[in-house]
């Protein structure tokens, strides 16, 4: 039996999802794979490069940095955040993340982007945390409207919470049979219609694909969470989610807000953890 770590994404909501990782990562829980999507995805990394307290530290830097998110970077580039900052000069420079770690760690990492072409996700196994495992985190993570496509592989891709919230079903497929599943909305939120729609129709007009996905988000999302939860009451995998709304909006630049979603999130995984170990103790991996 294998154990995996489901992230969902929701940008700067994942600083909850910072606090419960760092959390299991101190207390020395391991899993066989874990996999992220959007946010899940390139906090989640950290997992793997064993980088406690990693993200929070470097969000609350530089969340105000113009290098790091700008209205100028998005009218002048096409991308809210700066993709020279946030995916070189950040890893590799500023709060160097650790490829070797990443690397020597044996636990799988998975993260998932959108097909612009198709309206489909595609999975990727990060191998090494380089520059091409950094472009698919990017992909992963690049929110129609405020990014450009990623182009990487032969795909043309976009943000993989559109039409895949978490990677739980797939990682179900591959044979991660039971999960520890890290959710960023509390349990009785659904999505409604986005108000953006219009734009996101001028934005994708020339990808009919994505933006039928995107039509489709709201009821996907709930779908794919409703069937989390029915897997969580037959105990095939367990759910830590906020327990009120995070208070955070998607682009947070206050670092005092991104500290408390992130201490929310210590707080609820502290509160789980007997729970947690039982619950992977029962395939032998804690």
């Amino acid at each position: 039996m294998k154990t995996g770590l489901v992230m969902e994404g929701g940008a700067m909501r994942g600083m909850f999802t910072c606090g419960v990782i760092d959390v299991l990562m101190e207390h020395g829980i391991r899993f066989d794979g874990a996999g992220g999507i959007s946010a899940g995805a390139v906090f989640g990394c950290n997992y793997k490069s064993g980088q406690i307290g990693r993200p929070i530290r470097y969000n609350k830097t530089y969340c105000r940095d113009k290098r790091y998110k700008s209205l100028r970077s998005l009218l002048t580039t096409g991308d809210l955040y700066g993709v020279d900052f946030c995916y070189r000069e950040l890893p590799d420079e500023l709060d160097v993340f650790d490829r070797k770690a990443f690397r020597e760690n044996p636990m799988a990492f998975y993260v998932g982007a959108t097909d612009v072409e198709t309206g489909k996700i595609v999975y990727h196994a990060c191998a090494d945390g380089g520059d091409g495992d950094m472009q698919w985190m990017r992909a992963s993570a690049s929110m129609p409207l405020c990014s450009r496509v990623v182009e990487i592989d032969g795909y043309k891709l976009l943000d993989g919470g559109v039409v895949d919230p978490t990677p739980y079903f797939y990682m179900k497929e591959i044979g991660y049979d039971r999960c520890l599943v890290i959710l960023t909305q509390p349990k009785d939120y659904r999505k409604k219609k986005s108000a953006v729609l219009p734009l996101m129709r001028l934005a994708l007009r020339k990808y009919p694909r994505m933006y039928e996905a995107m039509e489709r988000r709201p009821a996907v999302y709930n779908a794919h969470v409703a069937a989390i939860r029915e897997d969580e009451k037959a105990g095939r995998c367990m759910v830590i989610c906020p327990p009120a709304p995070l208070p955070v909006h998607r682009t947070e630049n206050d670092p005092e807000k991104l500290e408390q979603a992130y201490q929310i999130g210590r707080t609820e995984a502290k509160k789980a953890l007997q729970e947690i170990l039982s619950f992977l103790a029962c395939a032998g991996n804690t």
